[in-house]
């Protein structure tokens, strides 16, 4: 696989979403399946194949905010052909902001650690070896002072 292609700029893990792997798994097309009920959306607009592949134009936010809505974050790496906004150099910049609403829901208040793994391990190891770790740990694990291991 592709890791840097199926890595989002602003450093989602696109090949560990559920909207991706549902082309594929069929529990994770379950889980998409529940999703597009309760919401009412269809699914063929909640699969994706990663910001990448879509050129910034996600099926999914385009439904929800109109046929012109574009990723700012994609769009300002695009526009300084980098290929990760840590490569920046405003990196972190109000783009990868992480806000309190829908922190629950959605991954993107792990954008910033993300990037930083990626800058330090480089995104082949990061998503060979972490980034599934960090999805896991974000949705699944209380916050804590102490080390994980003393926990």
């Amino acid at each position: 696989m592709d890791y840097a292609f199926m890595t989002a700029p602003c450093g989602l893990d696109c090949f560990n979403c559920i909207y991706y792997l549902a082309h594929e798994d069929d529990a994770a097309m379950e889980e998409v399946k529940k999703i597009s009920e309760q919401y009412g959306t269809p699914i063929d607009v909640m699969l994706c194949m990663g910001c990448r592949a879509h050129d910034g134009r996600i099926p999914l936010h385009q439904h929800l905010f109109g046929e012109d809505h574009r990723c700012a974050s994609y769009e300002c790496v695009k526009g300084k052909e980098l290929e990760f906004c840590g490569d920046c150099d405003d990196f972190p910049c109000d783009y990868l902001h992480p806000y309190a609403d829908m922190s629950t829901e959605l991954p993107h208040n792990f954008k910033v650690f993300n990037l930083c793994l990626i800058k330090r391990m480089g995104v082949d190891k990061w998503a060979e070896t972490k980034s599934a770790q960090v999805r896991h740990d974000y949705f699944n694990l209380p916050w804590i002072l102490a080390k994980r291991d003393e926990a």
